[in-house]
Order: C-alpha cells, then structure tokens, then sequence
C-alpha cells in the first residue's frame, strides 16, 4: 500500500458497540426516591372518600355504601393509631432495658448507678424524643377522631333528609295475607318487600333508620347452632347482647334516638283499645314477612283474633292518614 493511501472501507458487519458507547436514545430519568417512612397512619384519604361518595349520589344504597366505607376507615384508622402508640411504647421499653443493661438504672437510688455524664445527656434526649413523638401521633389521632366524627355527623343527618324526602314522594305499599288457624286464630304475612321500602317503612314505623340497608334480608349467625341475631354489634350493642328477650328489644328500641341497629326485622306498636300498647315485629321468612307479637319475654307468631284485627286496623289507619299503601288478601 503506497504512502498516504487510505484503506478501503471493511465490507465486514459492524461490531456491536461498547457499553459505555453513547447512543441517540431519549433521556430516563430516575425514579423520585422512595418516601421515608412515616408515623401517620397509611390511610391518608381520611373519611373524604366516603364523603365524596355521599356527595356525588343520592340514592339510599349509595347513603348507605358510603356509611359503611367511612365504618371501615375509621376502624382501620383506630387500629393504626394503636399499633404506633404500642410501637413508641416497645421503643420507650427498650430504651429503659439498654440503660439499665449500661448500669444507668434511673430508678435507683444508689450513686453509682446513675447516669452520668454523655450517658445521661443520652438517655435525656431520648425521652425527650419519644415524647414528642407520642405527642405527636395523640395530637393527629385527636384531629383525625374529630374528622371521622364530623364525618359521621353528616352521614347521618344526610341519610335522614333523604329518608323523609322519599317518603313524602313515594309510600312504602305492603300486601297483608291472612292464614286462618282455627276458628279463632290465624297467621298474618306480608309480602315481601325491597330493600328501600324496607328502610322507609323502618322509619315510617319506628321514625329511626336502621343501621344498614340490607339490614331486613340477614339471615346470617354466627353460630349455627343459633338462629340469626335480631341486632348487629354497633350504635352501642355490644357483641355479647345482640340476642336480647322481646323486653330487651322494646328497650333498645326506646334508648335509641336516629338508628336501630336491627336485623332480620322491622318493629311496630300497636295500641290497645283500653290503652297501652303492644309490641309486634315483622320477621322475614323467605318470601314473606311474618307477623310475630311479643308474649313475655318471647314472640309468637299464631295471633288470636283480637290481635290479628287490631294490627291490620292499625295498618289500615296508616293507609288512611295517606302514609302507607296497603292491600289486604284472605286466604
């Protein structure tokens, strides 16, 4: 090849480039790096979710959809607020343990076990520390609790406006059957109804919403040896009293003031001509809602006739005063 000659060009395929040989390739930038963990609770929504849901619709069910998610956050949020006050704790526990483990027992009255020195100034800055931190979490767990409350406050007075709104336009309409037992006894059915006529006729009868909008369709127990309870553990009923006596609902019933924790049924009284009254509920059965009378602490279902006329009467006056629709079927 003669001097100043160029080579000609290789006809071979190019290798591969190099890995730190620069390519025309749009820039990547980096992930943001990962939040540092925080002491707040991980449910930062708060009950706006639940609000926002309460805002946007106005059907029953949604009121109701809404009640329940704010039920779960706030439990999530109790339980959150918990297990970082019993995390503090353990932290302020084990902090004791190490300086008593040092020979710095801070209890003790002896001189050579008390913290001295950088020691001291360790262990001081340390309480001073986990208590602010414990100030802290109480503090959010106050405005947090205030929220939920706030929250709740709304829940409800939107779930009764829009109760009594639908009742003013659309009345609750029950078909009543008669089955005779004897000549002097009988049983009396009412067809079933939906989940909205369920909560408006609730407050019709009761003028209290019940706690939640399937609340009539629950045949659910928790022990199977058991029928379903008549109340759901909240608005105050523990677990261990949701199966009281006939007496023990009346009751629950009076110290109530907007919602009924009730289950599988639906409360009335109906007057006696002499005065007084008597408590009958409607228990679903399936298909249809049975008339049931409280005798005693129990409830029986075989009226006689007194008792089935006077509560089809009783309905019959709603259906009068305009509040009820109502159809009567012998059978």
């Amino acid at each position: 090849m003669s001097a100043g000659k160029k080579p000609p060009p290789s006809k071979s395929p190019p290798r591969p480039l190099r890995h730190d040989t620069p390519v025309d390739v749009p820039a990547v930038e980096a992930p943001p790096p990962a939040p540092k963990a925080d002491l707040a609770p991980r449910n930062t929504d708060g009950p706006e979710s639940a609000l926002g849901q309460l805002r946007t619709l106005e059907t029953l069910e949604s009121t109701y959809d809404a009640w329940a998610e704010l039920k779960r956050d706030h439990a999530a949020s109790l339980i959150q607020f918990r297990e970082e006050q019993a995390r503090l704790a353990q932290q302020g526990s084990f902090l004791l343990g190490a300086v008593r483990a040092a020979g710095m027992d801070t209890g003790s009255n002896t001189p050579g076990l008390q913290p001295q020195g950088a020691a001291s100034d360790f262990l001081r800055d340390a309480e001073a520390k986990l208590a602010r931190a414990r100030d802290a979490v109480t503090q959010r767990e106050a405005e947090s609790e205030a929220r939920y409350q706030a929250a709740f406050t709304e829940v409800r007075t939107t779930l009764l406006d829009r109760v009594r709104r639908y009742l003013a336009s659309s009345q609750p309409h029950l078909t009543l059957l008669l089955r005779r037992v004897g000549a002097e006894r009988s049983i009396l059915h009412v067809a079933r109804v939906g989940p909205d006529e369920a909560v408006l006729l609730c407050y019709l009868l009761t003028q209290r919403v019940p706690s939640r909008y399937g609340f009539l369709f629950d045949d659910s127990t928790e022990d199977l040896a058991l029928a379903p309870a008549p109340l759901y553990p909240e608005e105050s009923i523990p677990a261990d009293a949701v199966r009281p006596d006939a007496q023990g609902l009346l009751r629950v019933i009076d110290a109530s003031v907007d919602v009924l924790p009730l289950k599988g049924f639906v409360p009335l009284r109906v007057p006696r001509p002499g005065g007084g009254e008597d408590f009958f509920r409607l228990l679903q059965r399936g298909a249809v809602m049975e008339v049931e009378i409280a005798d005693g602490p129990d409830f029986r279902s075989i009226l006689t006739r007194e008792e089935a006329e006077r509560f089809a009467g009783h309905l019959l006056r709603l259906k009068l005063e305009g509040r009820l629709g109502l159809d009567i079927e012998t059978g």
